[in-house]
């Protein structure tokens, strides 16, 4: 029997982690009789939901069984219980059960939880009338997500992410991972790693800041090259276990619906082609507003201080321009309108800027000065006179073409330049042995 077990919403503020989770319950079932199909699936899904804990990640396991369902299910359900922390009121862990093919319009809802809100209540509708089983914890809303992993296989673009756990007893503390073997490592597997570190700010990015179990996680485009980017690093502080992942990170899944301005709700995930129809301005803290619009509405964009390389983009447009606006819809709130708070621009074409000057003396070439009030203007050197300003065209400092944040300021799925030409298609099978583990991976798959 195939079977696929997706589970999310077990992170919390205090430290807990869907993926830590998985990675015990692939200890525990890979102890009965099953054989994985895939590599465990983290699917991160719409970031711009209000009610995610960290990165919205969900998990999706596919394996192939002759056991019944009760101890695979007895055993994911007895980790949560004790794994997950239900004390957080953040927290409502969701599993899900479904046993053999993925049907389309499980898919569909996969494609929908990418960019869009979608409710617990519609995921269990969907799940029963096709024979799945959930269990749901504080009202279960993880279920959602649980659906949505396995509704995505990855059949188009994906990459993977190797993420190492620390001992419980380093909880909290700095993350003793050597600066210098980052940027080492960095160096020499660019660009099949990515977002290992951002080089403007020299901020390091393959370490969270928050109390969860993470080491580390190194994200790339093959299981080799992240089994050798790991081996590259210099870590102060024991591994405590390790887990390969497949995934849609860095593949701007998020970004691929279109919608007219008129059609926005809040908390999408959005792409809009249109005008750029008022000046940008920098408001306080460096961040930039303007607005844009496409006939059928107008709206605010903002490209914030953090997102670095895109909030200097934005400050260089221009009223006229035509856009295409990828990012998150934030709701109106007291004293700010409804807004798409950007993860990146395509400039698709220029408006002329002009400029109006006091004309040139045409004899000699000097600027002519103001001959008075509605007197127009004259050569103080050749008394040539002219009546009014011409326009002068200004060069513009941007050109046609894509502008991201910089690697700090990237979502989970925000696809980075360097992985532009590195897409792929295709399903992945049977992940390559081993695929998780206790204390430090390998240095190479075998």
């Amino acid at each position: 029997m195939i079977l696929h077990m997706g589970f999310d919403d077990m992170d919390s503020l205090s430290g807990g982690c869907t993926s830590y989770i998985c990675a015990l319950i692939l200890e525990r079932i890979s102890e009965l009789r099953v054989r994985f199909l895939d590599y465990p699936n983290l699917i991160r899904l719409n970031p711009n939901v209000p009610w995610k804990t960290k990165g919205n990640g969900a998990i999706c396991l596919r394996i192939e069984t002759d056991e019944g369902l009760g101890d695979l299910e007895e055993a994911v359900v007895d980790i949560v219980e004790r794994s997950a922390d239900l004390g957080d009121p953040r927290t409502s862990p969701g599993i899900v059960f479904f046993p053999g093919d993925v049907p389309r319009e499980i898919e569909e809802f996969s494609e929908r939880a990418l960019f869009d809100l979608v409710s617990p209540s519609s995921a269990v509708r969907l799940l029963r009338s096709h024979g799945g089983e959930a269990i749901g914890f504080k009202g279960g809303r993880g279920i959602v997500g649980g659906l949505a992993a396995i509704g995505n296989r990855l059949l188009g673009d994906h990459t993977f992410e190797l993420i190492a756990y620390r001992a419980r007893e380093n909880y909290g503390k700095r993350r003793r991972v050597d600066p210098g073997s980052v940027e080492r490592m960095d160096r020499l597997t660019s660009p099949m790693t990515f977002n290992n570190l951002d080089r403007g700010s020299g901020r390091i990015l393959i370490t969270p800041r928050g109390p969860d179990p993470v080491l580390a996680g190194i994200r790339g485009e093959s299981p080799q090259v992240l089994f050798e980017a790991f081996s590259m690093l210099r870590i102060g502080e024991p591994v405590e276990r390790w887990v390969l992942f497949r995934t849609n990170q860095g593949t701007d899944a998020h970004l691929r619906a279109r919608f007219e301005i008129g059609r926005l709700r809040p908390f999408r995930s959005v792409c809009v082609e249109g005008s750029v129809s008022s000046p940008p301005r920098v408001i306080a803290g460096g961040h930039v507003i303007f607005k844009l619009s496409d006939g059928t509405g107008e709206i605010d964009c903002a490209a914030y201080e953090p997102t670095g390389d895109l909030n200097k983009a934005a400050r260089l447009l221009a009223v006229g321009d035509l856009i295409r606006a990828y990012g998150g819809v934030r709701r109106a709130s007291k004293g700010h309108p409804r807004t798409i708070n950007l993860e990146k621009i395509e400039v698709l074409r220029l408006a002329r800027v002009l400029e109006l000057r006091n004309p040139k003396c045409p004899s000699c070439g000097r600027g002519m000065e103001s001959a008075g009030r509605g007197q127009g203007y004259r050569c103080r050197r050749c008394g040539t006179a002219a009546k009014e300003k011409v326009a002068i065209e200004i060069p513009r400092a941007i050109s046609p073409g894509l502008y991201l944040a910089s690697p700090r300021g990237h979502r989970h799925l925000t696809k980075p330049l360097s992985r532009y030409g590195l897409e792929k298609a295709g399903g992945c099978g049977p992940p390559i042995a081993p695929f998780f583990g206790l204390g430090p991976p390998p240095a190479r798959a075998p």
